[in-house]
């Protein structure tokens, strides 16, 4: 493993206890990070598992690469966003998919990667590196109302208007190009009066969800993945919020019902009739053990669930 990309995977036990690795199967890592779920899932799998895996973070994949490399033509690996496996991974054809949502630890702790309001670095946050919008752009561009209901929406801020107003009043004289810059005038904004959290924390979160888009590429990306499982295959999801872990119970409760709706509104007598084309293995989230959480305290808001394909 490359230095600079070690990350510790959330709840890898429970993971490949979920998806049951079996040797000949077929399995995908969306989210490949440090390779840890991918790692343990080929482990499991031999000799013979296949993994397919992704990850839009270049540093990411090239580290993974070298941790995987043991494994040879049982790996194929590209960089990309986990919308884009139906377009290189088969259809119906895979025996469990994980996507472990949200930040790596090495992107938190990589100043130039702009994530951390906990140190000097540009106002970046991007996982593609390849991509134009950043969070400075985002910070610098969109008008007043536009920050507010991000930051609200993506971040529940409850001074997000007030937040919003003091961005546009300092970027008047000049650009906000650093983390610690936009962090200082959060702070001011919003004062921490004995705050446990840091009152730009969840500004941070709504910028970072804005710059890559996660909602948007999870809500089309759980449909995409969904279509590579057989029957009898396993969508195992770990999020970090709440937003996130909402679209995942929606997208599993549209699958459980034996109905669709004709419209926005769900009115009984206009429901058409479907088969029931998934189940949750658990009912309840997956959340970590407390010794996982001693180890890793960054996976204390970690949720796991499960969805196991029907037809």
């Amino acid at each position: 493993m490359k230095l600079g990309f070690v990350h510790c995977s959330v709840m890898l036990k429970e993971v490949v206890e979920a998806l049951k690795p079996t040797t000949n199967g077929w399995y995908v890592d969306g989210t490949l990070g440090g390779g840890g779920h991918a790692e343990a899932i080929l482990e499991a799998s031999g000799p013979d598992g296949i993994l397919f895996g992704c990850d839009r973070d270049e540093r990411a994949l090239s580290a993974t690469s070298e941790r995987l490399a043991r494994f040879g033509d049982r790996v194929t690996l590209s960089q990309g966003n986990f919308t884009e496996l139906p377009r290189w991974v088969q259809a119906e054809a895979c025996d469990g998919v994980i996507l472990d949502l949200g930040t790596s630890s090495p992107q938190l702790d990589q100043a130039e990667r702009g994530f951390s309001f906990q140190q000097e670095g540009p106002l970046d946050m991007r996982m593609d590196l390849q991509q134009k919008k950043t969070a400075a752009t985002i910070t610098n561009s969109y008008e007043e109302k536009e920050l507010a209901n991000l930051f609200w929406e993506f971040g529940g801020e409850r001074e997000s208007r007030k937040i919003a107003r003091a961005i546009v009043e300092t970027r008047a004289s000049g650009l906000i190009r650093t983390t610690i810059q936009l962090a200082a005038v959060v702070e001011k904004a919003k004062p921490r009066r004995g705050a446990k959290t840091h009152p730009a924390t969840q500004v941070f979160q709504a910028l970072r969800m804005e710059v890559n888009d996660e909602l948007g590429s999870l809500r089309s990306g759980l449909t995409g993945v969904w279509s590579l499982l057989k029957v009898g295959g396993h969508l195992a999801v770990i999020t970090f919020h709440s937003l996130e872990d909402r679209v995942v119970k929606d997208f599993g409760r549209r699958l459980e019902r034996d109905y669709v709706t004709s419209g926005d509104v769900d009115v009984p007598e206009l429901r058409i009739p479907k088969p029931i084309e998934a189940r949750w293995l658990q009912r309840k989230a997956v959340t970590p053990s407390p010794e996982e959480l001693i180890k890793n305290p960054r996976s204390r808001s970690a949720q796991l669930r499960v969805l196991t394909k029907l037809v």
